[in-house]
């Protein structure tokens, strides 16, 4: 059995432009209805937790991090792949599965998911789908949802019924939404109209400050960082000891390093460039 979830954002400008594991997918609204449950009295539990691409996004890098005891540093060391293709924009970060002839998630047990509170996005996502149009200037993206019905999973013979919605206020998606939007904003940009590449200096920035918080933290408090911008007292604070104030700090300050855009402000007494 092989299987994808994807968490990144990606293009539905037409059916031709869809990537593979969207296409000819039930597209979904918000409130559109499907039945599907998943729980040990199902037959296939857990069978999808093998062979599997599950992207990663920031926050559950963090989450699985914390949950794992260990730094960011170490988790991407030890239980991630970071795939390269001249298609990418950006670091794409993927779940190592174990190396076994299975392929199974290593945080999967006998009584199914062993880090369920910190699970990705991408496993409280399915059997749904997301999928966002290409970026334009202005025009805040509409996400469109799509629903996989895929034959080694068994959850869909059950009679539980959700909406699109509803779905994702269970399983926790919902409440985390705030943090999960500021990755989708920098991965949809504008910037990337018209096929415009980051350096790989710029590439390794996002990578350390999205992905490796606890080095991006390290930088923030060992360098001059904090003297050389225009940072609140009170937010420096929740920067040293708050792991999801720094995370969208990080995605702020990512707008400002690789856009150009307004959402940090230098001190005035400092004209220097900032680098990794």
């Amino acid at each position: 059995m092989s299987s994808s979830k994807s968490p990144t954002p990606t293009s539905t400008d037409g059916a031709d432009s869809l990537p593979e594991p969207l296409r000819g997918k039930r597209q979904l609204k918000l409130e559109s209805t499907f039945c599907f449950d998943c729980q040990p009295k199902v037959d296939c539990f857990t069978n999808c937790c093998s062979d599997v691409n599950i992207v990663l996004t920031p926050l559950d890098v963090l989450s699985l991090a914390r949950k794992a005891g260990l730094t960011t540093r170490q988790f991407l060391d030890q239980h991630t792949l970071t795939p390269i293709t001249k298609d990418l924009h950006l670091p794409v970060v993927m779940l190592k599965m174990q190396a076994t002839a299975e392929k199974r998630c290593p945080f999967v047990g006998d009584q199914g998911c062993t880090v369920y509170e910190a699970r990705p996005w991408a496993c409280r996502m399915y059997p749904v789908g997301m999928g966002l149009p290409p970026a334009r200037a202005g025009v805040p993206p509409d996400p469109t949802y799509f629903l996989f019905e895929d034959a080694f999973c068994h959850g869909h013979r059950e009679p539980r019924s959700w909406t699109v919605e509803a779905w994702q206020r269970d399983q926790g998606v919902t409440a985390r939404d705030d943090l999960e939007i500021g990755f989708r904003d920098l991965v949809g940009h504008p910037w990337f109209i018209g096929g415009r590449q980051l350096d790989p200096k710029r590439i390794e920035m996002f990578f350390m400050v999205a992905y490796d918080l606890d080095t991006f933290r390290e930088f923030l408090f060992t360098t001059t960082f904090v003297q050389r911008f225009d940072l609140e007292e009170k937010l420096v604070e929740s920067l040293r000891n708050d792991d999801h104030a720094l995370l969208r700090f990080g995605f702020r300050w990512l707008r400002f390093a690789l856009f150009g855009e307004p959402t940090v402000q230098r001190r005035a007494a400092s004209a220097e460039d900032m680098s990794p």
